[in-house]
């Protein structure tokens, strides 16, 4: 059953994506949720490749429906803030399926979720918009029937498969993005996009628009004055810290010295957190 708090709380998610932009540093633990909340977010998004690094599993492919549930549930529990859920391409290869699966996220906790038409295995090309739109459809129809207002961020992987030539890349963007819109999408998910110019014709189009950002791309003031309604850092931060984890090991095992580990969060302060 569908708690009268999740449903506030998917209220609140909708209502953030009106104070534009609403900026969602991903999380992909417990600890990494609990520290993206301190810091100030007002939502934790989760990362697929941080959640499946996490369990040991490869992305784009790796995590089970079970595992990427079970990461979810204790993340949700963890944080007071509303979470929306990368659920990759639906962890299903029919509508109904992936209707399962949402209908199993928002049992978790979450209140927004990710989907993506890239079908998640090296090679093979985009999903028909149709036969996403479909899974779209599924995912609201999941959504209505708990009575829950969920945040359905359609991401398409155009510019991140690097689709066609730059006019049939932007073409199949606009023309998925309708097509989402229609399935009942409520914002589009484009990674890849880095370009200004085209930022500011997608935010021209049928939904509002997240872009994923990096080291070297606009900083968020700047997205913003392009219209930009929502901002995340996919497995970036995840990336970071394993980084960190690899710097300090080498440091240790090399010179025998420790100063990586002088930007580690405090124990103290973790510990806390978690309580």
């Amino acid at each position: 059953m569908i708690t009268s708090d999740r449903k506030a709380l998917a209220l609140v998610l909708r209502t953030l994506h009106r104070d534009r932009p609403l900026v969602l540093p991903n999380a992909w633990d417990p600890g990494s949720a609990v520290a993206v909340q301190a810091a100030g977010a007002k939502a934790v998004a989760t990362t697929s490749a941080g959640v499946s690094w996490g369990v040991g599993v490869a992305d784009a492919g790796g995590l089970t429906r079970t595992a990427a549930l079970d990461v979810l549930r204790r993340i949700v529990a963890a944080v007071s803030v509303p979470v929306t859920a990368d659920i990759e391409a639906g962890y299903g290869s029919t509508p109904d399926e992936v209707g399962e699966t949402v209908a199993l996220v928002l049992a978790a906790g979450a209140v927004g979720v990710n989907i993506e038409d890239s079908p998640g295995v090296a090679g093979e090309p985009l999903l028909d918009p149709d036969a996403q739109a479909a899974r779209l459809v599924a995912a609201r129809e999941a959504a209505v029937a708990e009575g829950v207002d969920l945040v359905v961020n359609a991401r398409t992987d155009t510019y991140l498969m690097g689709v066609g030539t730059p006019e049939e890349r932007f073409a199949a963007t606009v023309k998925r993005a309708e097509r989402y819109a229609e399935a009942g999408a409520d914002v589009l998910f484009v990674p890849g996009v880095v370009d200004p110019d085209v930022i500011r014709e997608l935010v021209a189009g049928p939904l509002p628009l997240n872009v994923m950002v990096h080291p070297g791309a606009l900083t968020v003031a700047e997205l913003a004055a392009l219209g930009v309604a929502r901002i995340s850092v996919g497995s970036a931060i995840a990336q970071a810290a394993y980084g960190l984890a690899g710097e300090a090991a080498r440091e240790l095992l090399g010179t025998g010295t420790y100063g990586s580990l002088e930007r580690a969060m405090e124990y103290g302060e973790l510990n806390d957190l978690l309580r």
